[in-house]
């Protein structure tokens, strides 16, 4: 079937406009071209960027995004993670390159100083963020996650040898595993992260149906990077929600001391322990977790 002339200009026609009718952000995400990651658009109002952990997708911010209307929120998808195409993450680092491309990708759509909410590892991409490019965001929240992993793998003043053979280890102990091994071993880890056995599912599917080696390699990558050094970098205001964690037998008064000499370079900190809570604390606490991101994002 061939088009006339009419057809054609009508056609061109609807399509300018429905390209009009998109909101900005939406067509520059659309536009946006990554080997690394991947960004979609949802709502309209401020600016902010949402980033995952590891092996996991977009769907961890659901529920947030459904409770606090009236932002348009950039939800970023790492490649490798959760049903993606590994791209250029099948190689190297995964998390120091994603902030680059999230950097990148704020300067590209011309985004005003959004602010960003990281879980877990996407805490990490968020502090590199933030420390890189202190000019790209105006708040930054980090969810449960620690600025140098490394101490607590390999216990404190390790040095960074032995971080980086305790990180070697960890890591060639994962890829040993067999496909059933590693269905397991998510089953186990997922039901420590998440409390609400309802929103178990949805993670072990994002675990599960991510690139293994992406995911050990991203893995290594937390443990031995220390971003303590780069915090005094960090010159937005910062908020850090954390939990204890069922794995580190510490007094919950001590883990707030480790939290707190952690954080200590950050000149405008807000940490905050959440109790009754693992990892996923917008799952465990999502009315606690709403309040602190509400007050968070409307604050200036």
């Amino acid at each position: 079937m061939t088009l006339t002339n009419f057809s054609r200009r009508a056609l061109l026609a609807g399509t300018v406009a429905a390209l009009a009718a998109l909101p900005l952000a939406s067509a520059l995400a659309a536009s946006f071209a990554s080997d690394r990651i991947s960004v979609r658009t949802e709502g309209t109002g401020p600016d902010v960027i949402l980033v995952p952990g590891l092996n996991s997708s977009p769907r961890a911010w659901e529920s947030t995004v459904a409770a606090l209307p009236g932002y348009r929120y950039h939800l970023v998808h790492i490649a490798g993670f959760a049903g993606q195409p590994a791209g250029a993450n099948k190689e190297g680092a995964v998390a120091a390159p994603a902030a680059e491309e999230i950097a990148r990708y704020i300067k590209e759509s011309n985004l005003k100083q959004p602010a960003v909410i990281g879980h877990s590892m996407g805490g990490t991409i968020g502090m590199m963020l933030a420390s890189r490019h202190p000019d790209a965001l105006s708040r930054l929240m980090v969810v449960d996650m620690f600025p140098f992993l490394g101490a607590f793998f390999a216990g404190p003043g390790a040095t960074p040898a032995k971080v980086e053979a305790v990180g070697d280890q960890v890591a060639a102990s994962m890829r040993g595993a067999d496909p059933e091994q590693r269905s397991k071993r998510a089953n186990e880890t997922i039901a420590g992260m998440v409390d609400t056995e309802a929103m178990r599912p949805v993670a072990i599917k994002d675990s599960m149906s991510s690139d293994p080696d992406v995911g050990i390699r991203a893995y290594r990558e937390l443990i031995v990077t220390n971003l303590i050094p780069e915090l005094p970098k960090i010159a937005v205001p910062v908020t850090v929600l954390y939990v204890q964690p069922k794995t580190v037998p510490l007094p919950a008064q001590q883990l707030d001391a480790v939290y707190k000499s952690a954080y200590a370079p950050i000149r405008q900190l807000t940490l905050k322990r959440i109790p009754d809570s693992a990892h996923f604390i917008m799952w465990d606490q999502p009315q606690r977790f709403r309040t602190e991101a509400a007050a968070f994002l409307s604050a200036r």
